[in-house]
């Protein structure tokens, strides 16, 4: 069972979402505005059973969902998936660079949403963050490039053997490139493998999550050792420089 958390302000979209979402296998979450949806995460994480899923509004009163999803992720790597105007790319790049995992755009398209949800689930179970021994389970390899290691059985990450958080997303990224260093990957040929889906126009976002791994696993994250651009072509990983 996954617990998802649907949070706009507007009520009648969030009873078109559960709608939507209508699935045994799903227990649906009401929150109406970022406060509220904070609250429901941390209520989660301290009584036991966790969101699995967010499902967050930009816009909405007493705390937006920008605000909502900084505080989020102080406690959470769980998927959030961003709900946006159409058109408004700028709350795009904005909730990618706070942490979002996806973002769908207003009106949904109800078969969209749902190819959303269950990719943003699968990644999730695949990092070990839902239940143990499901199939889709992690198998038993690791990596280790430089001062990076990478242990797929437990789904973790450390550079210079301290941890770092990775998003289910940013861990993928990083799994991919590391699997083949020295590979150049373009933005399309990573966004295909991580996202499973065509490139289309959103080779930007992967360059959102390259930037935030990046952030995460380089000292100086201006002048990489690890997560390198080849100008012009993509991006690879390879050893201490």
């Amino acid at each position: 069972m996954y617990r998802i958390l649907v949070v706009d302000d507007d009520h009648d979209i969030v009873r078109a979402l559960k709608i939507y979402l209508d699935n045994p296998s799903y227990e649906l979450l009401s929150a109406y505005n970022g406060q509220q949806a904070v609250e429901a995460v941390k209520q989660g994480i301290e009584g036991g059973t966790p969101v699995d899923l967010v499902l967050l509004d930009v816009m909405m009163p007493v705390m937006d969902g920008s605000a909502a999803l900084v505080e989020i992720r102080k406690m959470s790597n769980v998927p959030v998936i961003m709900l946006t105007a159409k058109g408004e790319d700028t709350d795009k790049v904005l909730g990618l660079d706070l942490g979002a995992d996806d973002y769908v755009t207003k009106p949904f398209v109800p078969a969209e949403l749902l190819a959303r949800v269950r990719s943003a689930l699968r990644r999730y179970r695949r990092l070990g963050a839902a239940e143990a021994g499901e199939e889709g389970a992690a198998s038993t390899d690791s990596l280790v490039l430089g001062g990076i290691e990478l242990d797929d059985a437990a789904k973790t990450v450390s550079v210079d053997g301290e941890a770092v958080a990775l998003t289910p997303k940013e861990y993928d990224i990083c799994h991919l490139l590391m699997k083949h260093p020295g590979r150049v990957y373009s933005p399309a040929e990573i966004y295909e493998a991580v996202w499973g889906e065509p490139a289309y126009g959103n080779v930007s976002t992967v360059a959102v999550h390259v930037r935030h791994l990046r952030e995460k696993i380089e000292i100086n994250p201006a002048d990489p050792r690890y997560l390198v651009v080849v100008w012009g072509r993509g991006y690879k990983m390879v050893g201490s420089r």
